[in-house]
């Protein structure tokens, strides 16, 4: 049996449920997951929560329930919102459980064996908050580095000879230059190695909750020594079988995490036991409210699943696209080597802009035009050199940093190509090619449904719930490889259905107050034309403006001057009758972006019903010049 590709996340404290910053960490191991499966791996994707140690009983006892009933309730917790963000681990350990205290009874079994767990005194400062000792040199006023309080301790404990493995723990590192990602952190390790490893406090008094200590049960294993042997004993180490996992391919964490514990106790315990070291341990920043690191103990988090439920009511998409929309926001936004600062404002734009405008736009314009120019099916021909280059090099780039746990440049691979599409139907104007009934227009058509088919390829491990929606649409089936293949020609597609409908900013925003404007000094004007009758500014704003696309147009029968056009609004379908055949055909008018007055009350022309006007200048004859951006705008979006 091969050896399963074998991914872990930290297992995570359950002295509160999780947040936006905890959801990170298990998102990006589940991209990395769904990537390695579509490269036809099997793997293992592994999470938990960690539920020994002191601060979480504390936690307990101040919620008024017993420890296992209070662990019971938040590990479900935690299950059920790594699973609303569409995360599909393969197996959820928690420190509780009899698989978990056996392996971590025998490691501390076989060290002693060793020689590398002797008994000593331990005297120090102890921040229950992080589960972690100090020295009276690192601590900060008085505080842990991350400003919790600390506790002075003073107790018989076991002492695991962390020291005997700095030699052999710097050479591996140099001797292996992606086993510490990124690099900064790897320097952040070896600097702290060079220091001078120090031997580990690795019991603690037992007050009823923990893994007794093998042989003495007045103690139990300190937490973080307990914790990290889940990787462990999630392969059913030692029994016949846990090659089949070990050594883990990658380990995700957070960068507070990685130097003291992951990087070198956790390293120094294998070494120990003779085990070989996992592949790669990757220490991503963190994501920050302000200038602070979201934290359950500072209570400025942002929980995911509500994050989801308000976008759903600000856009009105669709509840699994706006877990998507979260997935992407991370996705995009990872902090890998440097922190990021999440704020409401920058999610919502990005939803608009990357995902309504981007994504949505290129889709819905493209399965416009091939119902509009081809009868809605794909057309016989192969896609030009232009496209195919674009995404081939896009595919390079994407597996390039999947390989290297770089999702947000993965993501970027992916958006380079949306954003090509959308200046390749600029550039190309299908409806031109119609107009001028030019044989380019199938291989135009063609590219650009290829460039949409390799997209939802890409997309598959990042937003999951979006694939699947441009797979319908496109008629491609389930498919768990991405490829530079072409879907059949003939191939029937949808109708466009809006995924990302666009939020209106201004609504989700506090106006801020205009500075007054100094009145200049003028002199008394020169008699003049009567003008026309002024109005305010509130009038004027009245009147919503905003920037439409043609999907279709046709001639009204029996009217010589009156067009009527199918426009998007967005996410909206609008129905408009416009006088403005005299200068335009309707081959002209497809995909053409207008101005629309979309808050006019609905007339009926010759009949037809009109939901809106086309703003156009008068040329000299009285006809109609219709008005449009000067470049390419979001759809949908306010004109002011």
């Amino acid at each position: 049996m091969p050896k399963r590709y074998y991914i872990t996340t930290p297992i995570y404290y359950v002295n509160s449920v999780p947040h936006i910053g905890t959801t990170l960490t298990t998102f990006i191991s589940d991209v990395t997951a769904r990537y390695q499966k579509m490269q036809g791996r099997e793997v293992t994707f592994l999470t938990g929560t960690d539920e020994n140690g002191l601060k979480v009983k504390e936690a307990a006892l101040a919620a008024g329930k017993q420890p296992q009933q209070f662990v019971d309730e938040i590990s479900e917790k935690f299950k059920a919102i790594f699973e609303g963000m569409d995360i599909r681990f393969d197996d959820f350990i928690r420190t509780t459980e009899p698989r978990h205290f056996a392996a971590v009874q025998e490691v501390f079994r076989r060290l002693q064996a060793k020689g590398y767990i002797y008994t000593g005194k331990y005297e120090g400062w102890y921040d229950i908050s992080s589960e972690t000792f100090f020295k009276e040199a690192e601590l900060v006023d008085g505080k842990s580095p991350d400003g919790n309080e600390v506790r002075w301790v003073e107790e018989e404990n076991y002492f695991f000879k962390l020291s005997a493995f700095e030699k052999p723990l710097l050479e591996h590192i140099e001797k292996n230059p992606n086993f510490i990602l990124p690099e900064a952190r790897r320097n952040e390790v070896i600097s702290y190695i060079k220091q001078g490893l120090r031997d580990a406090s690795i019991s603690r008094a037992n007050d009823g909750w923990g893994v007794p200590i093998p042989g003495d049960e007045k103690r139990v294993v300190y937490v973080w020594f307990d914790a990290l042997i889940n990787y462990l004993s999630a392969t059913g180490w030692p029994a016949s079988g846990y090659e089949n996992y070990w050594p883990a391919d990658v380990e995700f964490m957070g960068k507070d995490i990685l130097t003291r514990f992951h990087a070198t106790l956790w390293p120094g315990i294998l070494m120990g036991l003779d085990l070989p070291l996992p592949t790669t341990l990757v220490g991503h920043a963190w994501l920050l409210i302000g200038q602070e690191k979201i934290s359950k103990s500072k209570g400025n988090v942002v929980r995911p699943l509500e994050l989801a439920e308000e976008l759903v009511a600000a856009s009105g998409c669709e509840y699994p696209i706006a877990i998507d929309a979260v997935r992407y926001y991370m996705a995009s936004s990872l902090p890998f080597e440097n922190d990021t600062t999440f704020t409401h404002d920058e999610f919502y734009k990005r939803y608009n802009s990357d995902l309504a405008n981007d994504l949505g736009n290129g889709l819905n314009r493209s399965l416009a035009m091939a119902h509009k120019f081809v009868d809605g099916k794909v057309p016989a021909a192969k896609p030009d050199m232009e496209s195919f280059g674009a995404c081939t090099d896009a595919l390079a780039q994407y597996n390039k940093s999947m390989k290297g746990f770089r999702i947000d440049h993965a993501t970027d691979a992916v958006w380079g190509v949306v954003r090509f599409l959308n200046k390749y139907i600029d550039t190309k104007a299908p409806w031109a090619l119609a107009k001028a009934q030019d044989p380019k227009l199938n291989e135009v058509l063609a590219s650009m449904l290829f460039s949409l088919r390799f997209v939802q390829g890409l997309l598959i491990p990042i937003l999951p719930a979006t694939a699947a929606e441009i797979a319908d649409q496109l008629s491609i089936e389930d498919r768990t490889t991405c490829d530079l293949d072409i879907t059949e020609p003939g191939t029937p597609l949808k109708q466009p259905r809006p995924i990302f409908p666009r939020i209106d900013l201004t609504k989700m925003q506090t106006p801020q107050p205009e500075p007054e404007t100094p009145k200049p000094e003028v002199k008394a004007p020169e008699p003049a034309p009567a003008q026309p009758e002024q109005i305010t500014i509130e009038d004027f704003m009245k009147v919503q403006l905003r920037v439409g696309r043609v999907l279709e147009a046709e001639a009204i029968e029996g009217a010589t001057k009156l067009l009527k056009l199918q426009v998007m609004l967005g996410s909206e379908k609008r129905q408009i009758v416009a006088g403005i055949a005299a200068n335009y055909a309707p081959i002209d008018l497809i995909g053409r972006q207008v101005i629309v007055v979309a808050n006019l009350k609905p007339a009926k022309l010759r009949g037809v019903e009109s939901q809106g006007m086309l703003l156009a200048a008068v040329d000299e004859n009285n006809g109609a010049i219709l008005l449009q951006p000067e470049k390419e705008a979001p759809d949908g979006g306010l004109v002011r």
